[in-house]
């Protein structure tokens, strides 16, 4: 077995989704203790945004690639190696001014490769056959009857974002979670610490190791 571990804040210790990463991740290798993990840190080491010089090499032949084509289209196909061998996928997001992170943005755009992640005759899919966990942090509230309900656009977008490759994530969310270092929130911290409690039981019971399933 095979963990594919992506990480994507910038906040480094103080993130909240790179603590639940690496909760999970834990609790996987508990699960499968012969497995190996595989790890990809987007908010320290970004991707390259699509560009003019070699964003176009995937409506390009390759034996028409530019330089700048040929080094774009090499990465696109190593990002999407590390999903095939995966046989699940970790991926930490939090919600960066109401929508997913650039570099996030980056690495789904990365893997929109025709031949690749997609069969370009059929649409069909060809990652679908792996499990895929988004682990979501938000620092305010959301939810159904809240201010700003429908202003996360970064759990909505990701599905979207990633049909074409049959990736189909499941959702893990905590919220609230800026109430303990934002004073005019202070009230909100018992929802923040009930809602990071959910995850973290959720999170928990995503692989139950050997000696649990007896």
């Amino acid at each position: 077995m095979h963990l594919l571990h992506i990480d994507s804040s910038i906040r480094g210790d103080w993130s909240v989704s790179r603590k639940l990463t690496a909760r999970a991740v834990a609790n996987w290798r508990a699960a499968h203790p012969d497995g190996t993990v595989a790890y990809r840190d987007l908010g320290k080491d970004p991707l390259p945004h699509l560009d003019a010089d070699g964003g176009l090499a995937r409506m390009t032949p390759p034996e028409q690639h530019s330089p700048a084509q040929r080094e774009s289209w090499e990465l696109s196909a190593q990002l999407v190696d590390e999903v095939k061998q995966a046989d699940v996928v970790l991926l930490g997001l939090p919600l960066y001014n109401f929508g997913a992170p650039s570099s996030v943005k980056s690495w789904v755009d990365h893997l929109i490769v025709p031949g690749l992640a997609y069969d370009p005759t059929t649409q069909q899919g060809l990652l679908g056959d792996r499990e895929f966990v988004v682990l979501a942090t938000r620092g305010g509230g959301y939810g159904e009857g809240t201010p700003r309900n429908g202003w996360d656009h970064a759990e909505p977008w990701l599905p979207h974002g990633l049909s074409m490759t049959g990736l189909q994530p499941r959702f893990i969310s905590a919220e609230l979670t800026l109430a303990p270092s934002v004073p005019a929130m202070a009230e909100l911290i018992p929802l923040h610490e009930a809602s990071l409690a959910a995850a973290e039981k959720e999170i928990d019971n995503l692989w139950l190791p050997a000696s649990a399933q007896r």
